[in-house]
């Protein structure tokens, strides 16, 4: 399956490089603009499938940049320090797809982007497959031999998070961060049963290897 491109338009590059570090984790193909220039130049040379912008960068401001955007039918996102409440209406008005403010937590962000890129699709299943398992995102179900699995939320999300950066190492500390975001204080033997049980569910004792001193990694045959 080919990767999701994102462009990141944010000109704090500090916010800019925690964002894209969270895409890359994720499984998204990104770049990354510091300015509306290089954003308008970056569009006409890739085909993303969808924009993160910022509303006070140098140049034009996000409100005409998306405006400009617009006409090609890439989905945007703004996220912005402004929270007021015109400044969400008027936002959405400009055309955007949605509106986060920040401070905001990586998996919001990554929940927001998934639901704009499905809706921005049509409506279309969208699904993951790794051998006999399968993984429809618009029902959230999976399947296992055509046979439903149940997965609690966080096993869920564990597990779109491996197979979307299947064969990549990823430390416990990346998955915390990920699937129960930054602040959470669990130690990382929360993912280790995490991870035991989707071996068992999945019968992936052999599929997904624990890395020595690091993490896990979900290994495709072949």
């Amino acid at each position: 399956m080919e990767r999701v491109k994102i462009l990141i338009v944010e000109d704090d590059p500090a916010i800019s490089d925690l964002i894209a570090l969270n895409l890359e984790v994720a499984g998204y193909d990104r770049a990354q603009a510091f300015d509306s220039r290089t954003a308008l130049l970056a569009l006409e040379e890739t085909r993303f499938d969808l924009v993160l912008l910022d509303i006070r960068i140098p140049g034009i401001d996000g409100l005409e940049l998306v405006r400009l955007i617009r006409p090609s039918g890439i989905p945007v996102i703004f996220l912005t320090a402004r929270n007021g409440l015109m400044d969400r209406v008027n936002g959405l008005k400009a055309g955007a797809d949605d509106y986060i403010v920040k401070p905001f937590e990586a998996v919001e962000l990554l929940a927001r982007i998934e639901a704009v890129l499905r809706r921005s699709s049509g409506g279309r299943e969208e699904a993951y497959r790794l051998d006999d398992v399968e993984i429809q995102l618009t029902e959230r179900v999976v399947l296992k031999a055509n046979k439903p699995v149940e997965l609690t939320p966080k096993e869920y999300e564990l597990l779109l998070l491996l197979i979307r950066n299947k064969n990549r190492a990823l430390t416990r500390e990346k998955i915390l961060e990920v699937v129960w975001n930054f602040d959470y204080m669990g130690e990382s033997r929360t993912v280790d049963m995490h991870i035991q049980k989707l071996r068992k569910k999945l019968e992936w004792t052999d599929k997904i290897k624990t890395v020595y001193k690091y993490g896990y990694r979900l290994e495709e045959d072949g």
